[in-house]
């Protein structure tokens, strides 16, 4: 189970990627507020999946690279998804 400050550092560097995704898709995004959330879940998929299979360092900055990166592929994912419904 994650430590409370682990949890909380999650949320911080999702919610930083999110709005970072947000202004690199530019046109993309779903406004500030979903676009923090789906920051934080790119956080938890990009932080966990990425380092796993060797791509990223597990470190403060490699997570924040991590998040970022989940957060663009889901971004982008979902104004895929959003377009073809």
């Amino acid at each position: 189970m994650l430590a409370p400050q682990s949890l909380l550092m999650w949320l911080i560097i999702g919610a930083f990627a999110g709005w970072l995704a947000g202004k690199i898709v530019r046109g993309r995004g779903l406004g500030l507020l979903a676009n923090i959330v789906i920051g934080i879940l790119g956080a938890v998929v990009g932080g966990y999946i990425l380092p796993q299979l060797g791509f990223i360092p597990s470190s403060a900055g490699g997570d924040f690279i991590a998040a970022t990166l989940g957060a663009v592929i889901m971004l982008v994912t979902i104004t895929l998804v959003r377009r073809v419904t």
